[in-house]
């Protein structure tokens, strides 16, 4: 492991309260190594840079940890090349997680990592997340479903929501500009059962990158038309 990577991860991961364990640096290091292998071959990410792999993929995936109870069931929807999922795992061995991507050679990716990390309680699933979330195995089952970069929030709303037990949370990570897209998705939130209970705002170690993260906590149950059939909820979000 380079040196130079074990300083950075320490020092990003101190200023959001995270300590890290050699072991897990460990981990980290031989992920972000078979990404950019990977990223060769198939297309998992446009940050090739070990510095910004560290900033806007691992540390961005730690700021939702201290949201998430201990021993928790976590579904990390769109996960691509396993951001928020993985890093979480790797540093909350409690949780159980579950990576959902409609994309097999991502899935082929994510499974590599997990067998290399020797990371357990952590389950991969090829499927479009409207299919999935129709599922009763896996309906209103988890206790967290979170998103990084895959839809507006109307969208993404209908996306977690379904998938989310009565009293759990959709977890939206945003980028800076949200205002007038959290506007237009109260009434989807509303529809599917859920409300904006807060909106944390910040900025990544070091650097002038904002984000939020958006916590909708599931009041109601939601109604067994949503999700709509593929395709419909981006093209067609409730407004």
């Amino acid at each position: 492991m380079e040196k130079e990577f074990e300083q950075k991860m320490k020092l990003y991961a101190n200023e959001i309260g995270i300590q890290l364990e050699e072991e897990q640096l460990k981990q980290l290091y031989q992920y972000m190594i078979l990404l950019l292998e990977w990223n060769e071959k198939i297309n998992l990410t446009a940050i090739t840079k070990k510095e910004e792999i560290i900033l806007k993929h691992f540390i961005d995936s730690f700021t939702i940890a201290k949201y998430l109870k201990n021993n928790a069931k976590l579904v990390d929807v769109g996960t691509g090349a396993g951001f928020p999922g993985i890093p979480l795992k790797i540093i909350r061995p409690d949780l159980e997680i579950l990576l959902l991507d409609s994309l097999k050679k991502r899935i082929l990716f994510l499974e590599e990592v997990i067998r290399r990390l020797t990371l357990t309680k952590i389950h991969t699933i090829h499927s479009r997340v409207e299919e999935f979330g129709k599922n009763k195995k896996y309906r209103e089952s988890f206790s967290y479903a979170t998103s990084r970069a895959v839809a507006n929030l109307a969208t993404l709303a209908e996306y977690l929501l379904p998938l989310v037990e009565v009293g759990g949370y959709g977890i939206a990570m945003k980028g800076s500009e949200i205002e007038e897209e959290v506007e237009k998705s109260k009434k989807a939130i509303s529809v599917l059962g859920g409300k904006i209970e807060k909106i944390d705002s910040f900025q990544l170690p070091k650097s002038d990158i904002k984000r939020n993260i958006i916590l909708l906590n599931k009041e109601k149950t939601t109604s067994l038309q949503y999700p709509r059939k593929p395709g419909t909820p981006a093209k067609e979000p409730i407004f």
